[in-house]
């Protein structure tokens, strides 16, 4: 009896989640849209000449689970529900740009509450919609009203979650002058306006877009490390915007430069990876032409979103604690200059020791989110960010004690270890490599 009654307890508690689960129109909510529980892959634009069946049939065989810069098309939307693709949509609410800072400090003004109130009561909702941009790349003098208006849409929008993605710190920086107001950041440095963010804006993650092949790697290593312990220290999860097109138009993004800015991002914990843009949005050589036509970058993006995906799911059973850079010397540390960080030969923790490969690796220490004693290390192998001429290596480490596997985009990759406990496999430029170290 005591069984039966246990068993009918937990079958009505299922079904109680599952009717919580939906709204009132029998619409997933919020919580299940978007599953924050997988690393999830987006895209910026997908253009109307490339949303028949076939094109979005296309967009997730790609591997990607949602689209930002979306409208409120309901023939795409219902195709976007059947393959299974999510849409951050703008043009619900008022937009806004950060742009070149002329308008910084004037949201307020010009979109007040009343605004996101009026557009809400006119919107109709669909499942496949998990987001609603707020904004991009506003002024920190923007971020208190900014907590104001994300509280609010999402008091609006039960359904969905409000999308705010900020500048990279290439953006111009404030002199401390009384045109501060027309700058960029609208603060003195970009920590401070990451700072800025985390005090007034109450998301739970933090999205920002960079673009290495414009402003190089050392860059891109401090905006990933002022981003990160940012998200470490505040609890947020961390979206990452990198490039799949190109300014150049003579240039074509390769799949080892694909591979580099996810795997780098990863090693820093990153739990959502975007790439700009799958149709025209801005720059060339995206992923569709302006006839809706695949380009090279369609199949070395699908190639390598595999890859993210394959490792996606082991990689977010762990959290991201800190990162480390390896055997950045010699002509390498020309990869760190005019940053803060300083390079080690070898990486060594409670679990790990003397972890090198004789090449700049990032090496992301990770902690089990379930609370337990396997800890992972997420690596991304460094040594040739720009796909002049990549190589292999052999990887070395030991773990005493631990059963260790290493899951690389293709599989399991073959490990040697000997019997002194030394653990060793072979890696490749751009590689990304997630080893768990279990009990």
């Amino acid at each position: 009896m005591k069984r039966i009654l246990l068993l009918s307890m937990i079958l009505f508690a299922g079904l109680a989640v599952s009717l919580s689960a939906q709204d009132k129109n029998g619409y997933v909510t919020k919580a299940d849209r978007m599953d924050r529980s997988r690393l999830n892959i987006g895209v910026y634009h997908l253009r109307p000449y490339a949303r028949t069946e076939a094109h979005i049939k296309d967009l997730a065989d790609c591997g990607v689970d949602f689209v930002i810069c979306m409208d409120n098309d309901r023939p795409a939307l219902d195709l976007f529900q059947k393959y299974g693709v999510g849409a951050i949509v703008s043009g619900v609410v008022p937009g806004w740009w950060g742009g070149d800072g002329h308008n910084a400090g004037k949201l307020q003004e010009k979109n007040p509450i009343s605004k996101y109130e009026e557009a809400a009561a006119g919107f109709k909702d669909h499942p496949a919609i998990w987001g609603i941009d707020i904004g991009d790349e506003p002024s920190a003098l923007d971020f208190p009203y900014y907590g104001t208006v994300m509280k609010r849409v999402e008091e609006l929008f039960p359904n969905q979650f409000a999308f705010l993605n900020l500048y990279p710190n290439y953006a111009s920086v404030s002199q401390n002058t009384a045109d501060q107001t027309v700058n960029q950041l609208g603060t003195p440095t970009y920590a401070e306006h990451i700072a800025q963010y985390s005090k007034y804006v109450p998301a739970d993650y933090l999205s920002y877009d960079f673009y290495y092949k414009n402003v190089g790697v050392a860059k891109d290593y401090a905006n990933l490390r002022t981003v990160a312990e940012t998200c470490r220290k505040t609890g947020r999860g961390m979206w990452v915007t990198t490039q799949v097109n190109s300014y150049d138009p003579k240039v074509w993004i390769t799949e080892n430069e694909l591979r580099f800015q996810a795997y780098s991002a990863m090693a820093f914990g990153a739990e959502s990876l975007t790439w700009a843009c799958y149709t025209a949005g801005w720059w060339d050589n995206q992923v569709l032409d302006k006839e809706g036509n695949k380009t090279q970058q369609y199949d070395k993006l699908k190639k390598v979103n595999a890859e993210i995906h394959r490792l996606g799911k082991p990689y977010m059973k762990y959290i991201g604690k800190e990162t480390t850079f390896v055997g950045f010397d010699g002509a390498a540390a020309k990869m760190l200059a005019g940053t803060e960080e300083k390079s080690v030969k070898a990486y060594g923790d409670d679990v790990f020791s003397s972890l090198s490969a004789g090449c700049p690796l990032l090496v992301g220490k990770m902690d089990a989110r379930d609370g337990s004693a396997d800890e992972a290390l997420f690596i991304c192998v460094a040594d040739d960010p720009f796909d002049k001429a990549p190589k292999s290596y052999t990887l070395r480490f030991q773990a005493p004690g631990r059963e260790v596997s290493i899951l690389g985009g293709d599989g399991y990759v073959p490990m040697k270890r000997g019997a002194d406990g030394w653990v060793e496999c072979t890696v490749r430029s751009n590689q990304g490599l997630l080893i768990e170290a279990t009990k």
